[in-house]
This record gives structure tokens, C-alpha cells and sequence, in this order.
């Protein structure tokens, strides 16, 4: 995968995460993911296509952190448990997120049409990618706990 495609995501995640979500953030050493397993409790993944790439973005979030970014985001107090209004939630933030990237890919002429999100519940879950590129995971830390964004997008 390009490294042109990193600074897209990593910049669409701090910003929707910081300004919709009132949640600070910090961005940790991107690196290659090792296997095709969810990183946390709860994912969203999107696929990403155009005439020429094809990929796609996973959100992955540790139970704490989710919960306490959807409390902020609705500004309510946390849940106990992910349920289907997390899971929706969730759902949302892949959009925004990978909406964010996208506009900032086309202005490097990399234009994408999105898939709607999908989200899956539980830690380990295995994860069919949408290429057969690398997938570049970039760690994210919160007050409340980690999530990662993994990027996988590979040309045609």
C-alpha cells in the first residue's frame, strides 16, 4: 500500500473523533498488520473501490473506548455493554471516517466509490479483506482505551 494513502486516514479519524466525538486522541506508529483478525470488541469494516484500487477501511474499538466515545457523542453517560445503538454508532463513525479519507484521496485524483459498513461484534474475529495488498494499522490511544484504524487499499 502507498504511503500517500496513510495521512488521509489518519487525519479523517483525529478529526471526526475530536470534533463529533469530543474525544482527544493520539496517533501511535503506524505498522503492518500481522494476521486478519479484529483488533477489538467491536469493528466496522467498509469497502473502498474506484477504476483503478480497491481495499478497505476497518475501525476496530476496545469495549471502553467505544463505550465512553459514544457517550461523548451523544452526550450521555456511558452504557455497560455494546448494544445495537454502539453497533449503529459505530457504523456512523466508518462512514465519517472513511468519508473524510475519501475526500481527501480525491484530491490526489484518487476518487472512490464507498460500500456500506459492516459491523461485527467480538474480539479475534477473522476478517476477509477486500484486496490482497498489506494492511497498514495505525494505533490509536483515548483516555478510555485503544482502537485502530487499518488501511487496505492495492491497485487493480
Amino acid at each position: 500500500m502507498k504511503v500517500e494513502f496513510i495521512n488521509p486516514f489518519l487525519n479523517a479519524t483525529k478529526n471526526v473523533l475530536e470534533t463529533m466525538c469530543q474525544t482527544a486522541v493520539k496517533a501511535n506508529k503506524p505498522s503492518l498488520k500481522q494476521d486478519k483478525y479484529s483488533y477489538g470488541a467491536i469493528t466496522g469494516i467498509i469497502g473502498m473501490a474506484s477504476s483503478s484500487i480497491s481495499g478497505c477501511m476497518v475501525l476496530s474499538f476496545s469495549e471502553s473506548c467505544i463505550l465512553h466515545i459514544v457517550a461523548n457523542m451523544l452526550y450521555e453517560d456511558p452504557k455497560s455493554k455494546i448494544d445495537d445503538d454502539i453497533a449503529d454508532a459505530v457504523g456512523e463513525l466508518t462512514n465519517m471516517i472513511c468519508g473524510g479519507a475519501k475526500a481527501q484521496l480525491a484530491k490526489t485524483n484518487h476518487k472512490f466509490d464507498l460500500a456500506t459498513p459492516t459491523m461485527i461484534t467480538g474480539q479475534g474475529i477473522e476478517i476477509a479483506y477486500h484486496s490482497d495488498a498489506p494492511t497498514i494499522v495505525i494505533p490509536f490511544s483515548t483516555e478510555h482505551g485503544d482502537f485502530v484504524v487499518e488501511a487496505n487499499l492495492a491497485e487493480k
